[in-house]
């Protein structure tokens, strides 16, 4: 109120345009201030919640450069021209190849199936994340959002177990690798890591498994079909109980490919018309010369240890030659066929070269894989059996260089020799109950192996 000449004027209280009284606009700013300081601390607390939930799991996490494996794959064993006997691992069979030994075609289908922002993001996919917790909490629909690194991080470092404390270490390995390595690097990592199913890890194991054949040689197709079994290697195995779920499996990772600008529309129908056709191996385990690798992976044990033998990737070229070995297992198979009327029901045989000693061939039974025989066993190195004839050649050869001749009268008759501590002397007789012959010339002794003589 004002008083004037004149009378009393009443007076308004001023307002501001927006129709805001003054003290409207300072409670307004009080509030704002105050939400603003909220927010900061908030906001603060936040960093800080975050830089000690970091601190806290980092202190027990493995060190990154853990994640190049320095063991873990598998030992291999040659004959002497290369040809691969047999592969010895512990529970994950891994055969390490680096990136030029993959073909493109395979880092591609990998990276559109599983990450197809890798090269662009530093070890996170944020909206791979939000895009996963979306599903999980909207849609009651499990994803992952994992990066190749993440996954990298978890099949080497970390468990497969799924809690938030491994997620938030899997989280800070990532960036930290991130840092370290390339991004070539990390995929060729990811690549020799990953599950494909039962014992094969790596695509270098699983090129083997499922087509027989080295990464390197792999083809377009052959390349989808394993970028996409990582996801669930058991369900979309095609060795599996549903064979044929790899062709839908496929066909996704086909589009993403084409999505992601690798090929076109009509290359990517040609490539499913493909499916039903592709040729996968017999599912065998390659296992040759069985008797003789197992021969030498025992003595590798001996000398280096079986944590070495199983996981060092050790290359070990051997003195066997597989061909020969091949023609000696049917032989002795076929000679074995031959006297099995006289209950003869085994037989083996070690292949020599005499002026190095090397083993050429060893046949340990008729039959590695035969239960009525116990045909693992191996008689040529374990067997433990009296040499018997096989000594002769031996006895004829000191003989000869002690002046005897081929043309040597020798008597075949029946003699006793002492035994030492046993009270019977010992007569030895003739194989297949043949007589004693008589005089008999050292050349017809020992081409009919007669006992008496030698």
């Amino acid at each position: 109120m004002r008083r004037f000449k004149g009378g009393v004027r009443q007076i308004k209280k001023t307002s501001s345009p927006s129709g805001l009284s003054v003290s409207s606009r300072a409670n307004r700013a009080k509030v704002l201030l105050l939400v603003s300081k909220i927010l900061f601390f908030l906001v603060l607390a936040g960093i800080l919640g975050g830089a000690l939930l970091f601190a806290w799991y980092a202190k027990d996490l493995p060190r990154p450069d853990k994640i190049v494996r320095q063991e873990g794959f598998s030992t291999r064993i040659y004959d002497r021209n290369g040809e691969v006997l047999y592969d010895v691992f512990a529970d994950q069979k891994r055969t390490p190849v680096s990136l030029d030994q993959i073909p493109l075609a395979l880092q591609q289908a990998t990276i559109a199936i599983e990450d197809k922002n890798f090269y662009d993001h530093q070890g996170f996919d944020l909206t791979g994340m939000l895009r996963a917790a979306r599903n999980i909490f909207l849609y009651r629909k499990l994803q992952g959002g994992s990066t190749l690194t993440q996954q990298l991080v978890k099949n080497v470092l970390l468990t497969q177990k799924r809690v938030l404390s491994r997620k938030i270490k899997e989280f800070v390995l990532a960036v930290q690798i991130e840092s370290r390595y390339s991004k070539d690097e990390i995929l060729q990592m990811y690549l020799n890591e990953a599950p494909y199913g039962g014992t094969a890890w790596g695509v270098g194991a699983a090129s083997e498994k499922y087509f027989g054949k080295d990464t390197s040689e792999l083809e377009l197709i052959e390349c989808a079909v394993l970028a996409g079994l990582t996801q669930s290697p058991t369900h979309y195995s095609p060795f599996g109980s549903n064979p044929d779920a790899y062709i839908d499996r496929t066909k996704v990772v086909l589009r993403r490919m084409r999505e992601s600008g690798y090929f076109s529309k009509e290359e990517e129908m040609a490539l499913v018309e493909q499916l039903p056709d592709v040729k996968f191996s017999d599912n065998q385990t390659k296992f040759k010369a069985p008797h003789f690798v197992m021969y030498v992976k025992s003595l590798l044990e001996e000398k280096y240890g079986q944590r070495m033998v199983e996981q060092g990737g050790l290359r070990v070229h051997t003195t066997l030659d597989y061909k020969l070995q091949e023609k000696a297992q049917e032989v002795v198979a076929t000679e074995i066929e031959k006297v099995e009327s006289l209950q003869i029901t085994n037989g083996s045989a070690v292949v020599l070269e005499p002026t190095t000693g090397e083993i050429l061939a060893m046949i340990g039974s008729k039959d590695y894989f035969a239960d009525d025989i116990d045909g693992q066993f191996n008689v040529a190195a374990l067997g433990m059996r009296q040499p018997g004839s096989a000594l002769k050649p031996f006895t004829y050869l000191t003989g000869l260089t002690q002046g005897y001749t081929a043309s040597s009268l020798l008597y075949d008759v029946y003699t006793e020799f002492p035994q030492d501590g046993q009270p019977k002397p010992y007569g030895p007789k003739n194989y297949g109950g043949w007589g004693f012959r008589g005089p008999i010339q050292l050349r017809y002794a020992l081409a009919n192996s007669v006992n008496t003589t030698a």
